[in-house]
């Protein structure tokens, strides 16, 4: 049995999954040994400086030489690093790629939207009970960018939009969400939905599935847990009008709210609000693109198998 380490660093997280690969008739699946995750904060300022932080580069260093002590003990046969957003827009990324390499001894991949919307929408469909004959809209909304994903068995359109949780809070939402800068950040998501349009036919869509961090708080909001409930979480349906209510709540939710829900980490109790803003837009955009070709999404589906475990899955085909 193969056994494979996977890393993806965004914008705001850096996550570590150690799983043994197991062979199976429709494909390998994942037994995982561990999954770690640590909010860094590496896309810091990137939108505004084009470059990486010192401070947020030391932060998610330190990370990674944990993470590398972590694989080296759990005697991974096979290791990929994908870093994304934050990564790709950085003019320094030279400086994290060497220090990753250093400390982690392999080559730290950069990738493109398109790969990194292509392994969330293969993580999203390793999630138990994904039917592969389903036309699944599947959106990764991570810090610094938001993937789109059409497909049935595999993706079949995909595009990544420049906007997320930390990007659209540090343009639009750093005072605080006033009626003006709702609107100018929602102005903003709908501009890059126009355009992401025209590549991914959401009209086509049964079911829409959510990712990532801001998705997982938003529906945990919906459910009205007290913690973090991985099993009550991961394949949760909620209603669209209950996400777009919990997209409302957290949006408008003051800090002494956001304190008290067990489930959002402090790292990300600064972003949320604007990561439910992406969302609802999103939400909206697909209930309205799919109204108009006759059809009804009634639903939306939270999945915590994503990108993570769409990395670990590549792995099956490297020697």
């Amino acid at each position: 049995m193969t056994r494979v380490a996977a890393i993806d660093c965004g914008t705001n997280t850096i996550r570590l999954l150690v799983a043994d690969l197991v062979p199976g008739q429709g494909g390998p699946t994942l037994a995982p040994l561990a999954r770690e995750n640590e909010i860094v904060r590496l896309g810091q300022d990137v939108d505004r400086t084009g470059r990486l932080d010192d401070a947020a580069l030391a932060r998610t260093l330190a990370v990674v030489e944990d993470y590398a002590a972590r694989v080296r003990e759990l005697a991974a046969d096979r290791v990929r690093f994908v870093a994304t957003s934050a990564t790709r827009d950085a003019e320094n990324r030279a400086v994290f790629i060497d220090g990753v390499r250093e400390r982690l001894g392999i080559e730290p991949e950069v990738v493109s939207g398109d790969e990194e919307a292509r392994l969330s929408f293969t993580g999203a469909l390793s999630g138990a009970g994904a039917d592969p004959g389903v036309a699944r809209l599947v959106v990764d909304l991570g810090g610094g960018s938001t993937e789109l994903v059409l497909g049935t068995a595999a993706p079949e359109a995909a595009v990544s939009m420049d906007t997320g949780s930390v990007r659209v809070t540090e343009r639009y939402l750093a005072d605080g969400v006033t009626p003006a800068t709702e609107a100018a950040a929602r102005a903003h998501v709908r501009a890059l939905l126009d355009l992401a349009g025209r590549s991914v036919p959401v009209e086509r869509a049964d079911e829409l599935v959510g990712l990532a961090g801001t998705i997982t708080t938003v529906t945990a909001h919906a459910l009205g847990l007290r913690e973090f409930d991985a099993e009550a979480i991961d394949g949760a349906r909620l209603s669209i009008e209950d996400t777009l209510a919990s997209c409302e709540a957290v949006l408008h939710s003051t800090a002494s709210e956001r304190e008290s829900w067990g489930y959002l980490r402090p790292g990300r109790r600064d972003v949320i609000a604007a990561g439910a803003l992406v969302w609802s837009e999103v939400v909206t955009r697909a209930v309205e693109r799919t109204a108009e070709a006759g059809a009804a999404l009634t639903t939306t589906t939270t999945s915590l198998h994503d990108i993570l475990d769409g990395i670990a899955l590549s792995l099956a085909d490297r020697s």
